[in-house]
């Protein structure tokens, strides 16, 4: 993609990623892509503020050569120190020598231990000012959003807020940057909150605590480093994501995740009439496959849902082995104050019931239902657990 003017003097200058497979090495963004968000700022001195990963290195650079030559560079801002933030930073000190990178505290050590550069980096402090000319650039400390060296840079006269991974997203930017004018926009706000739930959630309450740190700040846009940059409502994707990281404490919104895996169609079909149950009381289900959906995509649904319904037989004397790695995933994730119930098949013996009950007790969720069933089931079971579906819908609406 050309550049393109976010404001008088202020240009977007990213990268559009369509052929990594996991972001982080982790989670899936085939389909979805995801753009790497870097801002050029053209003033009496110039500052790029983010980087890139190190893919399309000659795009990135010919973006920027359509406004100032390498050589009056002055200032490389790096917000945050994963790669796919400053990937291209060493060719960058290579071709821009003269460029001093600014920068938290705590991510000085992050740039020689990375990229071997330790000469012309400066520490920025948490309400630092440099003066750019007409543009005056102020730096907020914003440690473990998501990781402890990070900072977001504010500039006050156009009042753009480089936000690096605070209220961003998943999704290659699709021609439009701007969320005014994408025509994708839900697929965008779906994709927000599925990079919250696997990269910042577990920070929830840092996020917070960096939100009301912002908060007397006036801003125009949101300009984050990944996916859309948000001009006309900014103040919308700070509500989402305020609202999604008090879900740490709620536990979410009413309805429910049902999250399953089966061997030989038993414990599925049980599910279908579970699920039948939780829609005739008004709730709304997500169902996912354990065997077939990556956690990536199960985690944002735990993360805004309320109640979370875990079918699985038993395996070997424990629980299914992939819904055994959801439910390990939302530990680590700390997916926590939910209610919960769980039904399963089993053969020769139980244990997927205990197991399940175990990974509920160290999330702190409570568990109002276990209903196991021997083999295929039987008629009654399965309009017992018609009814068990309606009893649990409508204690999350109650």
């Amino acid at each position: 993609m050309p550049s393109v003017e976010v404001r008088p003097g202020i240009y977007w200058i990213g990268v559009n990623d369509h052929t990594t497979d996991l972001f982080e090495g982790l989670w899936p963004i085939t389909q979805e892509g995801v753009s790497y968000n870097s801002y050029l700022i053209v003033d009496q001195k110039n500052a790029i503020v983010d980087l890139a990963k190190s893919l399309k290195v000659d795009e990135y650079l010919a973006q920027m050569n359509e406004h100032i030559p390498l050589e009056s560079l002055n200032y490389i801002i790096l917000n945050h120190m994963e790669p796919d933030h400053t990937g291209v930073l060493r060719i960058l000190r290579k071709l821009a020598p003269q460029a001093v990178i600014l920068c938290s505290p705590q991510a000085k050590d992050m740039v020689s231990a990375f990229y071997g550069i330790s000469e012309g980096v400066q520490v920025v402090r948490d309400g630092e000012r440099i003066d750019l000319g007409e543009k005056k650039l102020v730096f907020y400390h914003v440690p473990m959003v998501h990781w402890p060296e990070t900072m977001v840079t504010y500039e006050e006269k156009t009042r753009v807020l480089f936000s690096c991974d605070a209220f961003g997203g998943y999704g290659a930017l699709q021609g439009a940057i701007f969320e005014d004018e994408c025509p994708q926009f839900d697929f965008y706000i779906r994709e927000s909150l599925r990079y919250f739930a696997n990269i910042v959630a577990k920070y929830s309450a840092m996020v917070l605590k960096a939100i009301e740190k912002l908060s007397p700040l006036s801003i125009s846009i949101v300009a984050p480093s990944h996916g859309l940059i948000w001009r006309k409502n900014p103040g919308r994707i700070i509500e989402l994501y305020r609202k999604w990281s008090q879900y740490a404490e709620s536990g979410g919104e009413v309805g429910v995740t049902l999250l399953y895996g089966s061997m030989y169609g038993n414990t599925e079909a049980m599910v279908d009439a579970l699920a039948q149950g939780i829609a005739e009381s008004g709730v709304q289900v997500d169902m996912f496959d354990a065997r077939r959906v990556h956690p990536s995509y199960i985690l944002a649904s735990l993360w805004e849902k309320k109640g979370v319904v875990v079918g699985a037989p038993t395996y070997e004397a424990g629980l299914f082995p992939p819904v055994a790695q959801v439910l390990d995933l939302a530990l680590r994730k700390n997916v926590k104050h939910k209610r919960a119930m769980y039904l399963g098949s089993f053969g020769w013996s139980g244990g997927a019931r205990r197991e399940v009950e175990r990974f509920a007790r160290e999330l702190g969720w409570e568990m109002t239902v276990a209903f196991e069933f021997h083999g295929g089931g039987t008629k009654e079971d399965r309009q017992r657990i018609q009814q068990l579906g309606r009893e649990f819908g409508a204690s999350l609406r109650g």
